[in-house]
Protein backbone atom coordinates (compact mmCIF):
# COMPACT_ATOMS: atom_id res chain seq x y z
CA UNK A 1 0.00 0.00 0.00
CA UNK A 2 1.28 3.31 -0.38
CA UNK A 3 -0.04 6.00 2.08
CA UNK A 4 -1.29 8.93 0.22
CA UNK A 5 -2.18 10.72 3.61
CA UNK A 6 -0.32 13.96 4.86
CA UNK A 7 1.36 13.42 7.50
CA UNK A 8 -0.20 16.18 10.86
CA UNK A 9 2.18 17.17 13.44
CA UNK A 10 2.53 20.31 15.43
CA UNK A 11 2.06 23.30 13.41
CA UNK A 12 1.03 21.76 10.52
CA UNK A 13 -0.72 24.89 7.78
CA UNK A 14 -4.25 25.35 7.73
CA UNK A 15 -6.43 27.34 5.56
CA UNK A 16 -5.53 30.97 6.23
CA UNK A 17 -8.28 32.06 9.32
CA UNK A 18 -9.07 28.31 9.92
CA UNK A 19 -8.87 26.37 13.22
CA UNK A 20 -5.13 26.06 13.56
CA UNK A 21 -3.92 21.87 14.33
CA UNK A 22 -2.94 21.14 18.10
CA UNK A 23 -3.03 18.22 20.41
CA UNK A 24 -2.88 19.19 24.07
CA UNK A 25 -1.92 16.77 26.71
CA UNK A 26 -4.85 16.70 29.14
CA UNK A 27 -3.89 14.03 31.38
CA UNK A 28 -0.56 11.76 32.10
CA UNK A 29 0.03 8.24 33.41
CA UNK A 30 1.13 8.92 37.16
CA UNK A 31 -0.64 9.77 40.39
CA UNK A 32 -4.26 10.16 39.90
CA UNK A 33 -4.53 9.49 35.96
CA UNK A 34 -4.35 5.63 34.73
CA UNK A 35 -3.79 6.72 31.29
CA UNK A 36 -1.87 9.19 28.55
CA UNK A 37 -4.80 11.35 27.14
CA UNK A 38 -4.54 13.94 24.69
CA UNK A 39 -7.26 16.54 23.21
CA UNK A 40 -7.64 17.14 19.57
CA UNK A 41 -8.21 20.81 18.67
CA UNK A 42 -8.86 22.03 14.44
CA UNK A 43 -10.33 22.51 11.64
CA UNK A 44 -12.66 19.70 9.64
CA UNK A 45 -10.76 20.45 6.54
CA UNK A 46 -7.21 19.88 7.92
CA UNK A 47 -4.34 17.70 5.74
CA UNK A 48 -5.78 15.07 3.53
CA UNK A 49 -9.52 15.67 3.66
CA UNK A 50 -13.44 15.07 1.94
CA UNK A 51 -15.36 17.92 1.21
CA UNK A 52 -19.24 17.39 1.50
CA UNK A 53 -21.41 19.28 -1.10
CA UNK A 54 -22.72 21.38 2.00
CA UNK A 55 -19.90 22.68 2.19
CA UNK A 56 -19.67 24.93 -0.83
CA UNK A 57 -23.72 24.00 -2.00
CA UNK A 58 -26.32 25.34 0.69
CA UNK A 59 -28.24 22.93 -1.33
CA UNK A 60 -25.61 20.17 -0.96
CA UNK A 61 -25.60 17.29 1.77
CA UNK A 62 -23.55 16.67 4.70
CA UNK A 63 -20.88 14.20 4.66
CA UNK A 64 -23.43 11.52 5.42
CA UNK A 65 -24.36 11.67 1.33
CA UNK A 66 -21.35 10.54 0.32
CA UNK A 67 -21.53 6.78 0.21
CA UNK A 68 -18.44 4.37 0.72
CA UNK A 69 -18.94 2.51 -2.17
CA UNK A 70 -17.22 5.47 -3.84
CA UNK A 71 -14.69 6.28 -1.21
CA UNK A 72 -13.18 2.34 -2.50
CA UNK A 73 -11.93 1.31 -5.62
CA UNK A 74 -10.25 1.90 -9.22
CA UNK A 75 -8.83 5.11 -9.78
CA UNK A 76 -6.77 6.83 -11.88
CA UNK A 77 -3.46 8.85 -10.58
CA UNK A 78 -2.74 11.93 -13.45
CA UNK A 79 0.73 13.74 -12.95
CA UNK A 80 -0.44 17.10 -14.04
CA UNK A 81 2.58 19.34 -12.86
CA UNK A 82 2.74 22.68 -14.36
CA UNK A 83 1.85 26.57 -14.20
CA UNK A 84 -1.53 27.75 -14.14
CA UNK A 85 -4.93 26.75 -13.51
CA UNK A 86 -5.28 22.67 -14.34
CA UNK A 87 -7.39 22.49 -17.35
CA UNK A 88 -8.84 19.85 -20.22
CA UNK A 89 -5.15 19.70 -21.96
CA UNK A 90 -4.21 17.30 -18.61
CA UNK A 91 -6.59 14.66 -19.39
CA UNK A 92 -5.58 11.81 -21.02
CA UNK A 93 -7.46 10.41 -24.21
CA UNK A 94 -9.63 7.07 -23.27
CA UNK A 95 -11.78 5.83 -20.60
CA UNK A 96 -11.40 7.46 -17.04
CA UNK A 97 -12.36 5.15 -13.98
CA UNK A 98 -14.97 7.20 -11.69
CA UNK A 99 -12.44 8.31 -9.42
CA UNK A 100 -9.12 11.00 -10.77
CA UNK A 101 -6.36 12.15 -8.67
CA UNK A 102 -4.45 14.96 -10.09
CA UNK A 103 -0.35 15.35 -8.59
CA UNK A 104 0.33 19.01 -9.09
CA UNK A 105 3.76 19.02 -8.03
CA UNK A 106 2.96 19.91 -4.19
CA UNK A 107 6.04 18.18 -2.00
CA UNK A 108 5.78 15.85 0.87
CA UNK A 109 5.54 18.15 3.58
CA UNK A 110 4.40 21.58 4.47
CA UNK A 111 5.89 23.62 6.37
CA UNK A 112 3.95 26.47 5.83
CA UNK A 113 0.52 27.10 3.40
CA UNK A 114 1.15 26.55 -0.14
CA UNK A 115 1.51 27.92 -3.18
CA UNK A 116 -0.99 25.87 -5.44
CA UNK A 117 -2.69 25.18 -9.15
CA UNK A 118 -6.68 25.69 -9.03
CA UNK A 119 -8.80 23.45 -11.13
CA UNK A 120 -10.32 25.02 -14.54
CA UNK A 121 -13.89 24.65 -14.12
CA UNK A 122 -14.17 23.05 -17.88
CA UNK A 123 -11.70 20.56 -16.58
CA UNK A 124 -14.34 19.58 -13.84
CA UNK A 125 -17.32 19.69 -16.61
CA UNK A 126 -14.88 17.44 -18.55
CA UNK A 127 -14.54 15.14 -15.84
CA UNK A 128 -17.87 14.74 -15.13
CA UNK A 129 -18.82 13.80 -19.02
CA UNK A 130 -16.79 11.37 -18.75
CA UNK A 131 -18.12 9.51 -15.83
CA UNK A 132 -15.87 10.92 -13.29
CA UNK A 133 -17.42 10.76 -9.39
CA UNK A 134 -14.83 12.23 -7.51
CA UNK A 135 -11.49 13.79 -8.01
CA UNK A 136 -8.53 14.61 -5.90
CA UNK A 137 -5.64 16.80 -5.68
CA UNK A 138 -2.46 17.18 -3.79
CA UNK A 139 -3.28 20.95 -3.31
CA UNK A 140 -5.23 22.16 -0.52
CA UNK A 141 -7.84 23.27 -2.57
CA UNK A 142 -9.40 22.91 -6.25
CA UNK A 143 -9.90 26.74 -6.16
CA UNK A 144 -7.82 29.41 -6.05
CA UNK A 145 -6.19 30.66 -2.52
CA UNK A 146 -8.91 34.08 -1.56
CA UNK A 147 -11.54 32.83 -4.36
CA UNK A 148 -15.55 33.84 -3.13
CA UNK A 149 -16.86 32.24 -6.02
CA UNK A 150 -15.57 28.85 -5.62
CA UNK A 151 -15.79 28.44 -9.53
CA UNK A 152 -14.22 24.77 -9.33
CA UNK A 153 -16.15 23.79 -6.03
CA UNK A 154 -19.68 24.92 -8.21
CA UNK A 155 -18.23 23.41 -11.25
CA UNK A 156 -17.96 19.70 -9.06
CA UNK A 157 -21.72 20.38 -7.19
CA UNK A 158 -23.32 20.96 -10.59
CA UNK A 159 -21.40 17.37 -12.03
CA UNK A 160 -22.31 15.70 -8.98
CA UNK A 161 -18.30 15.32 -8.51
CA UNK A 162 -16.71 14.57 -4.61
CA UNK A 163 -13.84 16.67 -3.69
CA UNK A 164 -10.94 15.10 -1.81
CA UNK A 165 -8.15 17.51 -1.23
CA UNK A 166 -4.66 18.22 0.36
CA UNK A 167 -3.39 14.26 -0.73
CA UNK A 168 0.04 13.64 -0.94
CA UNK A 169 1.20 12.29 -4.46
CA UNK A 170 4.82 13.44 -4.34
CA UNK A 171 5.69 9.61 -4.30
CA UNK A 172 2.96 8.24 -6.88
CA UNK A 173 3.85 7.47 -9.72
CA UNK A 174 0.85 8.08 -12.65
CA UNK A 175 -1.13 4.68 -13.08
CA UNK A 176 -4.22 3.20 -12.30
CA UNK A 177 -4.50 2.06 -8.69
CA UNK A 178 -7.45 1.10 -6.20
CA UNK A 179 -8.10 3.65 -3.66
CA UNK A 180 -9.21 3.53 -0.09
CA UNK A 181 -9.95 7.09 1.17
CA UNK A 182 -12.54 7.28 4.21
CA UNK A 183 -13.74 9.82 6.53
CA UNK A 184 -14.70 9.79 9.96
CA UNK A 185 -18.16 8.72 10.41
CA UNK A 186 -19.39 12.29 11.37
CA UNK A 187 -22.87 12.35 9.34
CA UNK A 188 -23.25 16.10 9.72
CA UNK A 189 -20.09 17.54 9.14
CA UNK A 190 -19.12 19.87 5.97
CA UNK A 191 -16.09 17.84 5.70
CA UNK A 192 -13.44 15.48 7.10
CA UNK A 193 -10.17 14.47 7.63
CA UNK A 194 -9.36 10.84 5.60
CA UNK A 195 -6.84 8.56 5.87
CA UNK A 196 -6.23 7.42 1.98
CA UNK A 197 -4.47 4.95 0.77
CA UNK A 198 -3.43 3.41 -2.46
CA UNK A 199 -2.99 -0.16 -3.71
CA UNK A 200 -1.25 -0.92 -7.27
CA UNK A 201 -3.06 -2.86 -9.79
CA UNK A 202 -1.58 -5.32 -12.19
Amino acid sequence: MIDITRELSAGHPVWPGDTPFTLEQVAEIGPGSPANVLRLDTTTHLGSHLDAPWHYAAEGGRLGVVGLELLIGEAMVLDVTGEGAVDVDALPAGPLPRRVLLRTGQPEHWDAFPEFRRLAPALIKELGRRGVELVGTDAPSVDALGSTDLPAHQACFRNGIVIVEGLELSRVEPGRYRLICLPLRIPHADASPVRAVLEPLG
